[in-house]
């Protein structure tokens, strides 16, 4: 039985009812009944500690002090990715200091109801040869395998037909593209775009993670400055690309990687999104290279769990610590942490720091911050995101076209920051255990308007109580599926205030020069069984910077390849 099956089936049962006389009530439009609430993360120790900074209270003093030879501040990718590096170089006294009760950042997984679903990040493109740290973490994890001398990834892993569908005009269609009853100008925009990309490629080559172009290059090239210099959206109307259904799906990308608009990032990112991959393939043109993505139910929590095991197996994890202080000594590095369990403020003394914060929690924690972290901070800006999993115990009454797909996005949606929604359940091997699944749904706040103020959207996502989120992605879930409210039985809402750096005009351009001398650029990393020379990362010798912000957007490669560097310049 297939998942068409169940939605036919779902169908059939009511259209049956009906010829029996039972006409189907209304659907209830109501959400009152449906429990629910706020999870991950801890906003209250956060927030805390950063109160007390504001308004220059001492920290307490430290009731007991801890020795290691390396500590690292954070638990997300590239906290998680440099404990990996440190591991595999045969270091044994590491500690890694992590707010939240669970290490993974972005990438954590839930379960609702006794079903896992992802809390951030739901996928990963298939890394090109520009990343092997990535394919390397991959193999090591047996997601992917040498086949008859070629490398191969495992059904399992790689994500599901159908992937995308997209709610338009009433009606599901095919992919995520607007094709169905757009003109032919519109067709010729698509076109039109695709050979700027492959241009664009061929030109001056984009790189996934980005860091790698600007060793090669020693900076940003001069041709992706330009790119930088400029929003999207006036590059996009330089080259005469104002179809609005070009526009629609461009904003949705952006949205989707950035946490914002074409309104809001630079040329050079709205590009990077294609040309770093495999380009943009439009109707009527070859599709040679198809954008594979892996996926799980948990989404990229399962590759942070995976990451998180051996560090907890190791007791290097110590979750519940807010840092709140990193000092350089003539000994090495002081931290002090506030642990929440006993309520008592803490001291490590390490020889090095690898600081795999956000880079603005990293300037107010360091001591006399280096230079370079203040220029990151000045260029940066975080979009806050709203993730909401919706548990359905049921089929929902689908509408007209493409059937039920891994990716289910509603385009009127989009302008408001909705992404849709993905189904957790899309990977189950048997489709008879499809039901009950989870949706989780996603809303980028970084807006798509310029001007828009990505601060005004985290005030307004704290201030919002569960019942309103609640109601407000049932209500847009409804539009394309009428008994949502009757169907679903819970819903937890995730808020991250800074989930996504927005790579606005020029981010790329100061990014790319901080590359201060370090170890890990003297020293080579063994990866796929190949020495590759180590790419550097931001230090000051005893503090070693990993973050995706060093990069200015936050997707896995980046993160993880900077964790990488970070350990290797450590160990």
């Amino acid at each position: 039985m297939q998942r068409r099956s169940v939605l036919k089936g779902a169908a059939a049962l009511a259209g049956s009812s009906a010829l029996a006389g039972c006409k189907p009530a209304p659907p209830s439009t109501s959400a009152a009944h449906i429990q629910g609430g706020f999870v991950g993360q801890a906003w209250e120790r956060g927030h805390a500690m950063r109160d007390r900074l504001a308004q220059g209270l001492p920290l307490p003093a430290p009731s007991r002090t801890h020795r290691v030879q390396v500590l690292i501040a954070g638990g997300g990718i590239a906290a998680l990715s440099a404990a990996r590096a440190l591991r595999l170089a045969g270091a044994s006294d590491v500690a890694l200091l992590e707010l939240e009760d669970q290490a993974g950042g972005n990438s954590r997984g839930g379960t609702v109801q006794g079903l896992r679903c992802p809390l951030g990040a739901h996928y990963l493109p298939v890394p090109g040869d520009q990343a092997p740290e990535v394919q390397d973490l991959l193999e090591e994890l047996g997601v992917r395998q040498r086949v008859a001398g070629r490398w191969q990834y495992k059904d399992e892993y790689l994500c599901f037909s159908p992937q995308e569908r997209l709610f338009i005009h009433g009606e599901w269609q095919e992919g995520l593209l607007p094709t169905q009853d757009v003109a032919a100008s519109t067709i010729a925009q698509y076109q039109r775009f695709a050979q700027l990309v492959d241009s664009a490629m061929r030109a001056q080559p984009f790189s996934m993670p980005a860091m790698r172009s600007w060793q090669a290059q020693g900076g940003l090239a001069p041709a992706h400055q330009a790119l930088d210099a400029i929003r999207f959206d006036t590059w996009l109307a330089q080259q005469q690309l104002d179809d609005p259904h070009l526009r629609w799906y461009l904003d949705y990308a952006c949205q989707d990687d950035f946490g914002a608009g074409c309104a809001q990032v630079s040329a050079w990112a709205g590009l990077h999104y294609f040309a770093s991959r495999h380009g943009f393939q439009a109707p009527g043109m070859p599709d040679d290279a198809h954008d594979s993505v892996l996926t799980w139910p948990q989404g990229n929590g399962w590759l942070s769990e995976q990451l998180a095991a051996p560090v907890q197996a190791a007791g290097w994890l110590h979750s519940g610590h807010t840092v709140m202080r990193i000092a350089e000594t003539r000994q090495g590095v002081e931290i002090d942490s506030f642990n929440h369990a006993n309520q008592s403020m803490e001291r490590w003394q390490a020889a090095h720091c690898i600081v795999a914060l956000p880079t603005f929690i990293a300037a107010h924690v360091v001591q006399d911050p280096p230079d370079f972290l203040r220029a990151a901070v000045q260029a940066l800006d975080w979009a806050p995101w709203q993730v909401t999993n919706v548990h359905i115990r049921a089929p929902l009454r689908d509408r007209p076209g493409a059937e039920l797909a891994w990716d289910n996005v509603l385009y009127d949606d989009v302008a408001h920051g909705g992404l849709g929604y993905v189904n957790a359940g899309h990977q189950r091997l048997n489709a008879m255990q499809q039901l009950p699944t989870v949706l989780t749904c996603y809303r980028a706040l970084g807006g798509n308007q310029p001007g828009a103020s990505a601060r005004s959207a985290r005030q307004q996502l704290l201030a919002q109580s569960w019942e309103a989120a609640r109601d407000q992605t049932l209500a847009t879930l409804a539009r394309a599926h009428a008994d949502i409210y009757e169907k679903t039985t819970h819903v937890e809402v995730m808020r991250y205030g800074h989930a996504m750096a927005i790579p606005r005009p020029g981010t790329q351009t100061v990014l790319s020069r901080i590359g201060q001398p370090a170890s890990s650029a003297k020293r080579p990393a063994l990866i796929n069984g190949e020495r590759i020379q180590a790419l550097p990362t931001p230090s000051t010798g005893r503090l070693h910077f990993a973050h995706s912000d060093w990069s200015g957007y936050s997707v896995f490669e980046e993160a993880f390849t900077r964790g990488l560097y970070a350990g290797v310049g450590v160990g």
